[in-house]
């Protein structure tokens, strides 16, 4: 089960200092699925995830809503 986080209505640089904010509290493993609706955070978190070392596991969209699925890393 993965951890929700609701960034709706919220622009860039905000969901992915959210996301960041998020990941400091949880363990390697742990899965994160954050919804979404600035388009931005189809490029934002997954470069963000890539720089430290957390994986992108699915990005859906749906009626303008986005929802990134990503596993914590190690970092």
């Amino acid at each position: 089960m993965a951890i929700e986080l609701n960034c709706r209505r919220l622009i860039c640089p905000m969901p992915v200092i959210r996301v960041q904010d998020q990941i400091k509290t949880l363990k390697p493993g742990n899965q994160l699925s954050v919804s979404c609706t600035d388009p931005g955070v189809r490029n934002d978190i997954p470069a963000w995830c890539r720089v430290h070392g957390h994986i992108v596991n699915l990005i859906e969209e749906n009626d303008g809503e986005i929802v990134v699925t990503l596993t914590v890393g190690q970092s």
